[in-house]
């Protein structure tokens, strides 16, 4: 048997885990590893992956592969992401993100005298807004803002109240979810029968059993803590924005009303719509502007404000959108290499199966992000060798994909370099160190939970 490929791509795969420790640019380093991969692998006379129309060069031919790759993710996945990223923005601009959290997290107040309970009860509630705010960095900074002072005050510890709110970002779901649209367009199914029936059942206890971990975790832990003097959360830029009205927090959750509602989920109409998430963000963002030029009684300024729309597509395509495209070229580097080749080998020979399988991917998967500190950029990296690995062992992709999806959200909830622990640490002025050990084992249950449900229950 030829393991000579799939000892390479390990060997790329630890090249390229050490760059992405060092802080390299990880679209640079997926993408060269990628070239580098697909060029061996025609030295070594592999076969590489069908092009759309050869250049008759085999140099020019791996740039055709970028631009097949840029031409068939601008088309379906990366406009659908960009749009989910200009929503965002304009949602954050106008106040309406503010909204929902604030009429979100009011029940928490109810229950002042029982800090650990309220504090893990967070959770569910932050993973509701999580679908439909789905940027990890701003739902924790909109949290730190609105929910952290109340937290801090029931008398937990900084460190516990830092580690819930990023936890409340660890299940990466719904239609607005990058990662779910592209674990979707890998399946080759619609985004929100992915969601309904496949994220939400695994979701919800998972979700339960985290919290339960929190509670006692964080209970034990702040009881070894040293007593710290409690702080007032300083106002900041987001703060001192003009409040938006109430009525405004039904704007970011109105997309995936209309998904579930009009569109043959839930539907409430005699004959469904044919409605896909692109389209309905940019409805939403619609209705949104034409609501907040009544209400500022300036069309002018309303209409100027539309640019945070285009600026926030703008800046998922230069984050997320090239990223795909960069993992998208490093996944064909290791099936160049024959890795799902060689991984199918090994499986078959510890008679591992689809399980066996499904659980070795999806712990990699953790790890790889806890690394990186990009959930993004580990799913789309491996995810698109589920299809393969499936097929090889006659097993239904949906059940590698989905826990190979949650663990790559999950395990950036655990990595001390991922933009919401820095960014949630620093102002609680916590290590974000710390905040990843803190999240450990509430994580690595909920990550064991996952796997049984998906392989013992589903």
């Amino acid at each position: 048997m030829d393991y000579v490929g799939p000892i390479a791509a390990c060997l790329f795969i630890v090249v390229a885990g050490r760059s992405l420790l060092k802080g390299r640019y990880p679209h640079a380093v997926l993408l060269l590893s990628g070239l580098a991969m697909m060029a061996l692998a025609l030295a070594l006379g592999y076969r590489l992956p069908p092009l759309s129309e050869p250049t008759g060069a085999s140099f020019f031919d791996f740039f055709r592969y970028i631009e097949d790759s840029f031409a068939g993710t601008l088309a379906g996945v990366g406009l659908m992401i960009m749009a989910i990223g200009g929503f965002v923005a304009y949602m954050d601009d106008i106040g309406a993100s503010q909204a929902l959290v604030r009429i979100a997290t009011r029940p928490l107040k109810w229950f002042s005298k029982y800090p650990y309970a309220t504090t893990s009860m967070l959770i569910p509630i932050g993973q509701l807004l999580f679908v439909t705010i789905p940027s990890a960095a701003g739902l924790g900074l909109l949290l730190m803002a609105s929910v952290y002072p109340l937290i801090i005050r029931l008398g937990v510890s900084r460190l516990s109240a830092v580690s819930v709110i990023v936890a409340c970002t660890s299940f990466g779901i719904g239609p607005a979810s990058a990662i779910t649209v592209r674990a979707a367009a890998i399946l080759d199914v619609p985004v929100v029968d992915f969601f309904s029936s496949g994220q939400i059942p695994l979701v919800i206890p998972a979700s339960l059993v985290m919290a339960v971990a929190f509670f006692f975790v964080n209970r034990i832990a702040d009881r070894k803590l040293p007593e710290e003097r409690r702080e007032e959360l300083a106002q900041d830029d987001a703060a001192a924005q003009e409040k938006a009205p109430a009525y405004y927090a039904i704007f970011p959750v109105l997309p995936l009303l209309m998904l579930l509602l009009l569109s043959g989920v839930f539907s409430v109409l005699p004959v469904p719509l044919e409605l896909d998430t692109t389209t309905a963000m940019i409805a939403t963002t619609a209705i949104a502007a034409a609501v907040h030029a009544l209400r500022v009684r300036d069309v002018g300024r309303s209409l100027s404000s539309l640019k945070i729309f285009w600026k926030g597509m703008a800046d998922i395509f230069a984050t997320v959108v090239t990223l795909i495209i960069a993992a998208d070229i490093f996944a064909k580097g290791l099936i160049s290499l024959d890795l799902i080749g060689g991984l199918l080998r090994i499986a078959s020979g510890l008679g591992l199966g689809a399980v066996g399988v499904g659980i070795l991917m999806s712990v990699m998967i953790f790890l790889a992000t806890i690394l990186m500190g990009s959930g993004n950029a580990s799913f789309f990296a491996f995810g698109p060798l589920a299809p393969k690995i499936a097929s090889g062992l006659g097993a239904n992709p949906e059940g590698l994909i989905l826990p190979m999806q949650l663990s790559s959200s999950m395990g950036r909830s655990v990595s001390p370099i991922a933009g919401v622990v820095i960014a949630t640490a620093e102002i609680a002025k916590v290590p974000p160190m710390a905040v990843a050990r803190r999240n450990f084992i509430p994580l690595g249950v909920a990550l064991v939970t996952v796997l049984v449900v998906q392989y013992a229950f589903r």
